[in-house]
Order: C-alpha cells, then structure tokens, then sequence
C-alpha cells in the first residue's frame, strides 16, 4: 500500500501564490505517475495537473495552464504543485493520485490523498 499526503494549503488573497506538496511513502512499479486534481464546494472533482515519475512528462487542465507548475523530487518521493497568480475560482480542495499513467481520468488514479483545503479570497 502507498500512503500520499499533502501539505501546503491554506487561506491567501487573490494574486498570490501558493505551493503544494504531496509525499508519497513509497514508490512502486504500479504508480508511473502522479496528478493533482480539485473539488470545489457543489463540484465534481477535476484534474488539475499531471507529471510522469520518469522523465517528468507534465500535463494541465486549460484552466490553470500557465499559472500552475508541477514538478516532482524522485529523490525525495515527492511531488509539488506551484500555483501562482491565484484566483477565487481555485478555492477547492486538492488531492493527489497516482496512477499507472499520465491521465487526466480521475477513475485511472487508484491511490489517493487526504486532500489540503485552498481557499482564495477576493
């Protein structure tokens, strides 16, 4: 079993940034890569972002493209989600998944976080 747990969330104002963590307890053949996804109140959950443990292929949803980084730390197990230029809109809670491929499919995760509450304010 692979714990992941996230950290890093928080209240901010609108325009600031904020960076995610999700650490992984271990790594193992069936979790190739890892994604950040949001559920906001009244929502379904969405991907947000994806990356690839391997040669850190990365993929975004259209609406944080180019506000939102990720990147992972092989050494470390980890992987992060810099969120700059946040608005209102990205208040949710953020999970990370793994899964056995690079995916925005949120039913191809099959390990979870707890999730870390993000709340922007305007």
């Amino acid at each position: 079993q692979v714990q992941l747990v996230e950290s890093g969330g928080g209240l901010v104002q609108a325009g600031v940034s904020l960076r995610l963590s999700c650490a992984a307890s271990r790594r193992t053949f069936s979790i190739a890569a890892m994604g950040w996804f949001r559920q906001a109140p009244g929502k379904e959950r969405e991907f947000v972002a994806g990356i690839t443990w391997s040669v850190g292929a990365t993929f975004y949803a259209a609406s944080v493209k180019g506000r939102f980084t990720i990147s992972r730390d092989n050494a470390k197990n980890t992987v992060s989600l810099q969120m700059n230029s946040l608005k209102p809109e990205d208040t949710a809670v953020y999970y990370c998944a793994g899964s056995r491929s690079l995916t925005s499919r949120e039913g191809d995760y099959t390990y979870w976080g707890q999730g870390t509450q993000v709340t922007v304010s305007s």
